[in-house]
Parts: C-alpha cells; structure tokens; sequence
C-alpha cells in the first residue's frame, strides 16, 4: 500500500470535489451557479465552501448586485495545486 499516496480528505468529498473541479476551469463562479451545476442545498454549499475557504483552497467575495446578496468564488493557486496533486495521486489507484 506504500505506492499509493494518501488522497487529501478535504478534496474527496464528493460536493467539494465538484466545486473544485467547476472553479478550476474557470476565472469565478457565483454561489448560485454551484449550487445550479452541485445540485447541494444552500446550506450544505455553503458549509463546504467555508471548509475550503479555511483550508485557503478557495476565496470566497461578499458584494451586492441590484441591492441582492452576491457570493463570488474563485480557486487559489493553492487551491489549484491541491487540486492537481489529487488527480495525479488518484491516478495511482485507478492505473
């Protein structure tokens, strides 16, 4: 088992899996759109984007739009390498 490099558990749960992979391809993202693309609850998106964002995987920016709450996000380049070194690692185990 010594060829197989752990997989960071912060990236394998399934819903922060999925938001990392839709903010890796793109500039920012808006909570509703991850919560469209994630189909997550509100809430439960938003508990998971607060552990990425306390891990510095992603950063997370409260504005307004038209008088409304705005929540953009957008990955780090921590957040990026994070992300990377879990492919290459989950490769190991499916090759």
């Amino acid at each position: 088992m010594s060829a197989f490099k752990l997989l960071d558990p912060l990236l394998h749960s399934q819903l922060r899996l999925a938001i990392m992979s839709l903010l890796i391809g793109l500039e920012a993202a808006e909570f509703t759109f991850l919560k469209e693309k994630t189909e997550s609850t509100a809430g439960n998106l938003s508990v998971q984007l607060d552990k990425l964002e306390k891990a510095g995987y992603i950063k997370i920016e409260k504005s307004f739009r038209d008088k409304r709450p705005l929540t953009t996000c957008r990955i780090t380049s921590n957040g990026v390498k994070a992300f990377e070194d879990y492919v290459e690692n989950l490769k190991n185990y499916i090759s």
